[in-house]
């Protein structure tokens, strides 16, 4: 039996971010194709018949072709246990990406070789370089015309501001794409497609060395001229390999491949298992010091929140990141911010919406724990003495509002269920009017797709239609103030400046402009106001 310390150190866990459509969910399903996970890749455009991508489990995502939530995907692969964490790269589901990457110990950003680095990757880059986490780069596509890929590597770096290090070189692309010269064994992997676009056989490599005859007829005489010089070239001017610098999230080890025709994907894997660090340490805020995941007793945070994973129940599963020591199935563990012992009963492993129960799990892993409604994100959990707890998970102020009603009435209950516990999962913010009910409540989004999601979801899981009418406010400040200093009602605000609270009672107000903001702040003597209330519900 491994001891604690083997099961840690084999433990990878890494999120796959991107801008949309560059592959990431492609490239997903490709790995787990690799380690024997899945046995047919799914696609996630394709036809109505044909199998979606696994990490896309909801109706929404199938609909429409992207990940609209974050999904979790455990497998063993040569000795290690992988947990990837597949994020929605659609902008407006940002805030569930940006939670996710606190749970990761590494980060594999994919990239359109004919697009480069896009919007969407600069912002989740900046994320991960918060965190100084490990970024690996998938230059994805080259079975399409893509950008030359010195351009692409010099984007990489003064776009992002990191170094790179390709750890292959394509040879072509598009039609013409030949293969790869992997820099480490200093061979070309020809490429062979089989004329499959959604490719789910392994690719057959062929070996041959650089200067050898017999690849002028393996990728065309031209092809070999120009990779002889490309690679002399990078061998004279790019930056040495630095493990270190990989490790601190300075340098970026670069694959080039083709995630939809399978190319380049297994070669990826190996040698981001032999890169990316062990699970790494986690700061306790009670003490400041590091909590080392070889701590033997147990200790999580609690990233994600999903309700109604499964239909036939009304459940919802809290997604813990073991911090430390061992999950055990019927534990005993302290819940920090609930002040109390609670017994975890059932832990689930998860691949996308397929759950299995686990009888144990090690710091690095992701285990669900079914929530009967007492955790929020960011919660710690933890065992033994003395206690710890793990820094907040930021909440990031909405920028669209909208007041949601319900068409029937006499469905209030169901209503007001849906919102808060979708509430409850971070996607949303819900706020009511002070003085109002909650027969009409006020949504707070960071994207507007959201709303669609927010309205799927409550008809199709809580059988509830509902009337949205959009409203102008783009900005929201929290009331600091204690609640016997400030008489919210009789604050002197503008006509179009909404009084509002959230579910816990917190004070805040929505503005339509930054100028309303100053009016506020100038006009009611001793107001302070915040842009951010970490507002977890």
């Amino acid at each position: 039996m491994a001891s604690l310390k083997d099961q840690i150190s084999s433990r990878r866990t890494f999120a796959i971010i991107s801008h949309p459509d560059a592959g990431k969910t492609t490239l997903t399903e490709k790995l787990l194709l690799y380690t024997g996970s899945i046995q047919t890749a799914g696609s996630v455009k394709g036809k109505s018949s044909a199998k979606h991508a696994v990490s896309d489990w909801m109706d929404i995502e199938k609909e429409r072709g992207i990940s609209v939530t974050s999904s979790v995907l455990q497998f063993e692969y040569d000795g290690h246990c992988v947990n990837i964490l597949d994020t929605p790269g659609h902008q407006d589901f940002s805030e569930d990406t940006y939670r996710t990457l606190m749970a990761a110990d590494a980060a594999v950003m994919v990239i359109d070789g004919a697009k480069g680095v896009e919007a969407q990757t600069k912002k989740l880059f900046k994320v991960c370089t918060l965190r100084h986490i490990p970024i690996f780069t998938f230059v994805n596509k080259l079975d399409h015309d893509t950008r030359d890929p010195f351009d692409l590597t010099e984007e990489i770096e003064t776009v992002l501001g990191i170094g790179t290090y390709p750890m292959n070189w394509p040879i072509g692309s598009g039609r013409n794409f030949r293969g790869v010269f992997d820099r480490n064994s200093r061979r070309v992997i020809a490429f062979e497609g089989d004329g499959h676009a959604n490719a789910t056989k392994k690719v057959s490599e062929i070996e041959a060395e650089l200067g050898d005859p017999a690849l002028d007829e393996l990728i065309g005489e031209e092809n070999h001229r120009t990779l002889m010089d490309d690679i002399e070239l990078l061998d004279g001017a790019d930056n040495e390999f630095d493990l270190e610098a990989v490790r601190t999230g300075r340098l970026t080890p670069v694959f080039f491949g083709s995630a939809l025709t399978n190319f380049g994907v297994e070669p990826f894997l190996k040698d981001f298992l032999r890169l990316a660090p062990e699970p790494l340490a986690y700061t306790d805020v009670l003490t400041g010091e590091k909590v080392e995941p070889s701590r033997p007793e147990f200790s999580g945070f609690v990233f994600k929140i999903q309700a109604n994973m499964d239909r036939h129940h009304r459940d919802r599963i809290a997604f813990v990141r073991i911090c430390s020591g061992k999950f055990e199935r019927g534990m005993s563990a302290y819940h920090v911010q609930g002040d109390r012992t609670i017994k975890l009963a059932t832990g689930t492993s998860m691949m996308a919406d397929d759950r299995a129960i686990v009888d144990e799990a090690y710091a690095g892993d992701i285990v669900g724990l079914f929530d009967p409604g007492i955790f929020s994100i960011g919660d710690t959990v933890c065992a033994g003495k003395p206690h710890v707890q793990f820094p907040q998970i930021p909440t990031f102020a909405p920028e669209h509002f909208a007041r949601i009603t319900q068409v029937d009435t006499l469905k209030r209950k169901q209503f007001i269920k849906g919102v808060e516990e979708l509430a409850q999962e971070g996607a949303i913010q819900i706020f009511r009017e002070l003085g109002a009910g909650m027969e009409s409540v006020i949504v707070g989004v960071v994207g507007v797709l959201q709303f669609e999601v927010l309205e799927q979801r409550l008809e199709s899981e809580y059988h509830v239609k509902v009337y949205r009418q959009g409203l102008p406010y783009n900005q929201i400040r929290w009331i600091q103030n204690p609640p016997d200093e400030v008489d919210v009602p009789r604050l002197n605000l503008t006509r179009d400046t909404c009084r509002v609270e959230d579910m816990r009672g917190g004070k805040l107000l929505l503005f339509t402009s930054e100028w309303n903001i100053n009016w506020a702040v100038e006009h009611n003597e001793g107001l302070k106001l915040s842009e951010f209330g970490n507002v977890t519900f």
